[in-house]
Parts: C-alpha cells; sequence; structure tokens
C-alpha cells in the first residue's frame, strides 16, 4: 500500500538511466521519509549505504529489497568506484546515510562529486534534515541566514580556537555535539558566553525529543538536573547576537572627513558653516563633532 501511495504521488517523476539519486533518511520517526524517496529506492538497482545494517532495516520496514553497497568515511573513495561503475552502465544507485542527508556530517560527498565529474546525473531528494528542525524550533528572531557548524573538534586547542571562532560570529551558528562530550561543550559556552541565548534539541522526532531554549548560563544546571539529558544526539543553536547599532548622529565618514580638513584652515565655526553647504549635514550634529575633535586636538 505505501509503495502503491509513493508511486502514484510520483507518477509524473523522470527517471534516466545512470542516475544517482542523494536520499534523505529519517533522523528518528520513519514516518518522516517522503513518498518520494520510498518511489526511489523502490526503483534504484542499488542502495549504497553509510551502514548496510541500518540501511537494510529500512528496507525492511518498506518491504523492499536491493542490494547494498557500503559506503562510509573509511571506504568512501573505494565505494564510490563501484557505484560510477553501476551508473557507467546505465543503473540507478541511491545513496543513504544512517540518518538525514547524505554528505552533510556524514558519507556521501566523494560519491557526489565523483559522479558528476564523471558526466553521471546526481539527483537529490530533500527530507529530513536535524539541521532544519532546530531552526524551526529555535524561533531565532534576529536571525539573518546561519553558518553551519556540525562536530567542532574534540579537544584539545583545535576545539578551543573553533569555540572562540564560532561566539565571535553575530550569526546563528548550528553545532552538532556527541552524549560523552555535551556536559563540556555546555560548561565552555556558559564560561565564554553566558547571556548567549541557545536552544538545545536532544533526539529529534523521536520518542524522547527535548527541545529547550535558554540563556547558556543556564545550560550546565539544567543538564544536571536530569541524567537522561546527557543521552541521545544533539544539536545546537546559537542564536544570532544583535548588530552593532551606529550612533543616532554619526556622521558619514566622507561628511566627516570634509569637516576635519575646513577645521584644520579656518575657525570653528567658519569650517563648521562651510561644511553645513558642502555636505548638507544638520549644523548641530556638526558642531558637536567639532567641538569634539577641538577639544581633543587641545588635550594633546
Amino acid at each position: 500500500m505505501l509503495q502503491r501511495a509513493a508511486t502514484d504521488a510520483a507518477a509524473l517523476q523522470s527517471h534516466r538511466p545512470g542516475t544517482l539519486y542523494v536520499v534523505a533518511t529519517p533522523i528518528g520517526n520513519l514516518a518522516d521519509l517522503t513518498l518520494r524517496a520510498v518511489h526511489v529506492l523502490s526503483r534504484v538497482d542499488a542502495v549504497a549505504c553509510e551502514d548496510t545494517r541500518v540501511g537494510a532495516q529500512l528496507l525492511r520496514h518498506l518491504g523492499i529489497k536491493k542490494p547494498l553497497i557500503a559506503l562510509h568515511a573509511h571506504n568512501e573513495r573505494e565505494a564510490a568506484a563501484a557505484v560510477l561503475q553501476r551508473l557507467a552502465i546505465g543503473e540507478s544507485v541511491a545513496c543513504i546515510s544512517d540518518a538525514g542527508t547524505p554528505a552533510i556530517s556524514d558519507p556521501g560527498a566523494v560519491l557526489v562529486a565523483l559522479a558528476a565529474a564523471a558526466g553521471q546525473t546526481v539527483v537529490p531528494l530533500p527530507g529530513p534534515s536535524s539541521v532544519m528542525a532546530a531552526l524551526s524550533a529555535a524561533g531565532d528572531t534576529l536571525s539573518q541566514g546561519f553558518s553551519f557548524v556540525g562536530f567542532v573538534p574534540a579537544k584539545g586547542a583545535e576545539r578551543s580556537s573553533a569555540l572562540a571562532a564560532l561566539l565571535a560570529d553575530i550569526r546563528t551558528q548550528v553545532l552538532f555535539e556527541a552524549p560523552h562530550r555535551i556536559g563540556m561543550l555546555l560548561a565552555a559556552l556558559a564560561a565564554a558566553a553566558p547571556q548567549r541565548k541557545v536552544t538545545l534539541c536532544r533526539e529529534l522526532s523521536k520518542q524522547f525529543e527535548t527541545i529547550v531554549t535558554m540563556p547558556a548560563a543556564a545550560l550546565p544546571a539544567w543538564q544536571a538536573a536530569d541524567a537522561n539529558r546527557e543521552r541521545g544526539e544533539f544539536v545546537l543553536v546559537l542564536h544570532a547576537l544583535p548588530a552593532a547599532v551606529p550612533a543616532q548622529n554619526a556622521l558619514p565618514a566622507a561628511t566627516l572627513h570634509c569637516l576635519r580638513v575646513l577645521l584644520a584652515e579656518l575657525p570653528l565655526k567658519q569650517a563648521v558653516s562651510l561644511a553645513v553647504q558642502i555636505t548638507g549635514a544638520p549644523r548641530n550634529t556638526l558642531y558637536s563633532q567639532a567641538l569634539q575633535d577641538k577639544g581633543s586636538a587641545d588635550a594633546v
């Protein structure tokens, strides 16, 4: 029934031979798999999986049997060669990771790059994404785009440098963390940026899904209150910082330059009057700036 519904939904979808499909799979809830993904998985000649055991389980749920190709972080280039051979003879292959979208902090990027370089068609199938899910639940009202960080380095100077860099960025930042390091990360964020608003997502789309938003300073205590809060997969959204607001009466650089050139040659009142005529800037603002500049010069 599911495959029939998928076929009906994707009836107008064309399928070229020799196509690599990059298929997003559920991040925890099987019901999130799209009908188009079901349709494609049922049609391809083989499936390249980050872990064949996980891939086989997914296909069993769907009632689909396909040859599986192990394609993971340690063999991706070699496994990609086998996939390219299939594509070259007109077969179609789906690439899936254990959860979410391949090539996003998961294997798949090397395969996609090699397939594209070989002139094969690459078709992405959008679907479940922990990054998009976390952002949608964060309610980051200051966000103007975001930066995807993924996993920060595990330890040492690299980790400290990476954390300092992402906290210095005013944009929204999305990062992943493993359960055995989440406590250290929350402590580091609390120490370095206590007022930075953070949305912590644990086990997104799963039975024990947890989503909280609070200042970084409050996160260690929140986690320590329940041992279960150290378990699962974590996505953190560091909310954007307010952009620096220029002073209300700040003068444009060109206007400021004009005023200072005139002040160097003329009495203050005459310099201000000419600057008003030349730039059109408000007299009071120019006069205040001129007094400020004169005071600084007198103090030297």
